[in-house]
């Protein structure tokens, strides 16, 4: 890798980093390319994406970025996977982890917040936005289904008793 080259890959990891609500810091001891690329597919079905980073470079483009913290923790053969969404990489990062011996989650962010292993479980053991989204609606739509039955209770009750006594007499 050239100069030059090394330059693009800085000011592309910095406009990354920008961009992510949460990074996650991972060790690649030995993936297959097919296990790799089944991580992938995973983070890109749920919005996130992964990246093999080289630690020099990836700690000069943290400088200036909310993540700058996490610095530290590039040693070692190491990926990070990143989203805009807060729990999207957290989760598939540590779900993966748990099935592959050769993949360890290590620490990320989430902000300026700086997570170690477990702040990372932590946060891949939360809803995601669309999962809150949906316990919201549904919290919402109760109540009114709930009084919708309670009021039509009453008319279904007269509407029993009339036709008991249209059928009796």
């Amino acid at each position: 890798m050239d100069r030059t080259q090394k330059e693009e890959l800085v000011s592309s990891l910095h406009e990354t980093f920008s961009g992510a609500e949460t990074v996650v810091v991972t060790h690649n001891l030995g993936l297959s390319v097919k296990e790799m690329e089944s991580l992938r597919t995973q983070l890109r079905e749920a919005g996130a994406y992964f990246k093999v980073t080289k630690n020099r470079l990836t700690r000069l483009a943290l400088k200036g970025t909310k993540f700058e913290g996490i610095a530290d923790l590039f040693s070692g053969p190491t990926g990070i996977a990143y989203s805009d969404d807060v729990v999207a990489a957290a989760k598939v990062a540590v779900k993966f982890a748990k099935k592959n011996d050769n993949f360890v989650v290590v620490g990320g962010a989430m902000g300026e917040e700086i997570l170690d292993l477990a702040g990372v479980q932590t946060l891949a053991s939360m809803l995601s936005l669309d999962e809150l989204r949906g316990k919201l609606v549904g919290l919402i739509q109760a109540p009114a289904t709930k009084v919708a039955g309670v009021l039509q209770a009453p008319a279904a009750q007269l509407a029993r008793v009339c036709s008991a006594y249209a059928t009796k007499g």
